[in-house]
């Protein structure tokens, strides 16, 4: 009570300060900016060609003193534009009167209007504009599950994301897979923010500093990119053009899909031949890079729009845990385990390695773990084997691991699970999920294999793909397991599927194991010639 005695007492003498003090601040005269002036140049005017060269793009420059932004009133909607200065394309010809405001502080203005006399000798293939609109629900999105569905290359490059490509779902945390964009017959976009949320409340993700652009705030700042920015669904206006005879996707005022850029909001499209899909690129605002997605309109549920196939839709976002290396110098024990030596009978397969801790590094923010072949311990080759037992465990969820692979006649390189009660039940009954197994002696293969009572040994419940360069590029291995059913994906695409029953040993934690094998029973006869390999990680996440 004392306590609020003496804060009300404060109040009322601050308040009785402010009454009495009758001394008048100037704060100054609020000008409306003076001198607007405004050119827009149509781009290839010349005597023959006095509106311009068909593009239908305009170059418009706004100045005045005193002005703090400019509002354009273009024919398919205003564009805000601080600088004064941007270009636009004009989708259809015509004669245009665009007003333009210039505003100062406490919300001053000035205006004028500036005359616009274009050609636009394009007009769209009406292919296009049916794929990307629909029937007027089609909705899409970033093709999360593609490798190289976002990244980055140079200015006018002509190779997908050749600098940078993002594998599948590496951007799940970001803020860009539950947006939508919606191409509207009537010639609005629609961009979604969170298509999970049933208000108009989401977060998108950009580039820092142009990112700025959006006039929103929050955020978090990761290296150069801006994850997860509070941003609602809003509205703008798209058309087709086609500058230099590239078709286009140009979106008005700061409108964009996946990733903001600023530059243009223009998205070249670099193919569009795969039904349900699209491949476009912009250059950002910094004119650093051009910037490229992969687009597709399957909603994920395998019915897709009627122009393309069944595609695997996850249903685990929420990053659990993970673990990427970046800022370590070795192996975080308190996490990892080590399984020391040769177990019984080579692991009960038979392997020639025995285990140690110095095969394990991290190099460059990958993890490492290296077969040699050198003795120890009576046996001639060593590696390392390491697991999250006891220390990570958990029940449902999706795995990812980013690894490249060890070559080599004999390797056999493994990132698995095993159930938690491993020590009072045995193997098989605890229930074991392979989620990646690859054999050196048969390059290429990928194996994701289930064991349990019946389905053990050589007799496991497998599926395999094949891939190209597995230990010289990396891919990503998936595992994503339900109450339902467990499916392994390897680059987003599924290749094996089990239909899991409450009666499996797949309804309790599992703890993963990462270990690089030599020879037995699955890796076969080691090469005469091998003397070391590794099989690098570039991280391991569980989403749930």
């Amino acid at each position: 009570m004392k306590n609020i005695f003496f804060k009300l007492l404060f109040m009322i003498t601050l308040s009785a300060g402010f009454i009495s003090c009758e001394e008048d601040y100037d704060i100054g005269e609020i000008n409306a900016p003076s001198n607007l002036t405004v050119t827009a140049e149509v781009v290839g005017q010349s005597d023959d060609n006095p509106r311009g060269d068909g593009s239908g793009m305009v170059n418009f420059t706004a100045s005045a003193t005193g002005a703090m932004t400019y509002k354009f009133g273009l024919p398919d909607g205003d564009e805000v534009v601080p600088s004064g200065s941007f270009s636009k394309p004009f989708s259809s010809s015509g004669n245009y009167t665009i007003p333009v405001i210039a505003y100062g502080p406490g919300g001053t203005s000035t205006s004028t209007t500036v005359n616009v006399d274009v050609f636009v000798a394009y007009e769209p293939p009406q292919d296009l504009i049916d794929k990307l609109v629909g029937d007027g629900s089609k909705e899409w999105r970033i093709k999360a599950s593609a490798p190289s569905h976002f990244g980055l290359g140079p200015v006018g490059g002509s190779v997908l994301a050749e600098w940078y490509g993002a594998g599948p779902n590496e951007k799940a945390t970001a803020g860009m897979y539950d947006d939508r964009y919606i191409f509207n017959e009537d010639g609005t976009f629609t961009h979604i923010t969170n298509i999970n949320t049933e208000d108009d409340s989401g977060t998108v993700f950009g580039r820092v500093g142009l990112i700025d652009e959006l006039g929103s705030s929050g955020g978090t700042v990761e290296g150069a990119d801006v994850l997860n920015l509070p941003y609602s669904d809003y509205t703008a206006n798209w058309a087709i053009i086609a500058p230099g005879g590239v078709e286009t996707i140009a979106l008005s005022g700061t409108a964009f899909i996946g990733y903001y850029t600023g530059g243009d909001h223009q998205y070249h499209i670099f193919d569009r031949s795969v039904p349900g899909e699209l491949i476009v690129r912009t250059t950002d605002g910094n004119n650093e890079f051009d910037w490229w997605f992969i687009l597709t309109s399957d909603d994920g549920s395998g019915a897709g729009d009627g122009d393309g196939g069944a595609e695997f839709q996850t249903e685990f976002d929420d990053l659990l845990w993970e673990a990427t290396f970046d800022d370590d110098t070795s192996l975080d024990t308190s996490v990892w385990n080590y399984e020391i030596g040769n177990g019984d009978n080579g692991w009960g397969n038979q392997e020639a390695q025995y285990y140690t801790e110095n095969n394990t590094s991290i190099v460059d923010g990958n993890l490492l773990i290296t077969a040699k072949r050198e003795s120890e311990s009576g046996f001639d080759f060593t590696s390392s084997r390491i697991t999250t037992k006891d220390n990570f465990e958990f029940t449902y969820g999706r795995v990812e691991a980013r690894a490249k692979l060890p070559e080599g006649g004999g390797t056999w390189p493994a990132i698995w699970m095993l159930g938690n009660n491993f020590d009072e039940v045995g193997w098989p009954a605890t229930g074991e999920i392979d989620i990646m197994e690859h054999k050196g002696n048969d390059p290429g293969v990928i194996h994701g294999s289930l064991h349990y009572p019946g389905a053990s040994g050589g007799d496991a419940d497998t599926g395999t793909t094949t891939i190209e360069n597995p230990s010289s590029e990396f891919h990503t291995y998936t595992m994503e397991w339900s109450a339902e059913r467990i499916v392994f994906l390897v680059d987003g695409e599924v290749y094996h599927t089990y239909e899991n029953t409450p009666d499996s040993p797949y309804n309790k934690d599992f703890f993963l194991i990462m270990n690089l094998a030599m020879g037995g029973t699955f890796g076969g006869d080691i090469d005469p010639d091998f003397q070391e390999s590794s099989m690098e990680i570039d991280y391991i996440r569980v989403f749930q």
